[in-house]
């Protein structure tokens, strides 16, 4: 309270603003509380720091389709989505497992082993959530781009961050595939006992307890997660590598 100092704010949207020095009227600003709406604080803009505004993409004479090619695949990226304890990881293990033995080159990128190293800092609200969607979403395409069959396993419970991460990749080459396990099956299975502590109030933002989990709508593929490791993996093995 009553403090001053400098800070960098980031937007999720362009903030039309100048320098205070040049224009007094669209170079302060307020904070609001959403939740409140009581006024948090008061600053005046320095300068923008337009981090991107000098960068431009450079095109390597090496693409993907060229990666791909050497590889004798084709690049996809198989997004596994569903609640916790569903049975995405465990899928996905079995899906490499068996693109390994085809001579097929992938990579998983799974959502606890992501949050242990580059999503470290990210908790589980709903904005955190979104950036940890974005963020696998960027290093899925990365690996996309490398000419690789990418399989996520990400609870990833809001259908507007899947979109966004559809919208990085071509028509086709995104399968969001939803597995489909009832919550009370998930909270009995319980691998990693979050359920028991969302049970007793330690996880306020668990999905499908605290935190609600949004359906996909047109999934490329739906499992049903109650079905065998082998049948689900046949149904993955026969729509997208036949």
């Amino acid at each position: 309270m009553n403090e001053i100092g400098v800070v960098e704010i980031a937007t999720d949207a362009p903030i039309a603003l100048s320098p205070y020095k040049s224009n007094r009227f669209k170079g302060n600003f307020i904070l609001v509380d959403r939740a409140t709406m009581s006024t948090v604080g008061a600053g005046m803009v320095i300068h923008a720091l337009r981090r991107s505004a000098n960068i431009s993409e450079h095109h390597y004479e090496i693409d993907r389709e060229a990666r791909a090619n050497q590889k004798n695949q084709k690049a996809k990226v198989i997004w596994l989505t569903g609640l916790s304890g569903s049975g995405k990881s465990t899928i996905a293990n079995a899906l490499e497992k068996r693109l390994f033995a085809l001579g097929v080159h992938s990579y998983v990128l799974d959502g606890d082993n992501v949050r242990l190293g580059l999503n470290k800092d990210l908790g589980f609200t709903r904005e955190d959530r979104a950036e940890n969607v974005r963020r696998v979403a960027e290093v899925a395409h990365t690996l996309y781009d490398a000419g690789l069959v990418t399989i996520v396993a990400l609870v990833s419970p809001f259908a507007s961050d899947r979109d966004q991460a559809k919208a990085l990749f071509p028509d086709g080459d995104f399968a969001e595939v939803w597995v489909k396990t009832p919550a009370e099956v998930c909270a009995e299975r319980d691998p990693k006992g979050l359920y028991k502590k969302a049970a007793a109030g330690e996880l306020p933002n668990l999905t499908g307890v605290g935190q609600k989990y949004e359906t996909p709508v047109a999934a490329a593929q739906i499992l049903d997660g109650t079905l065998s490791l082998d049948k689900n993996l046949e149904i993955l093995i026969s729509e997208f590598f036949s």
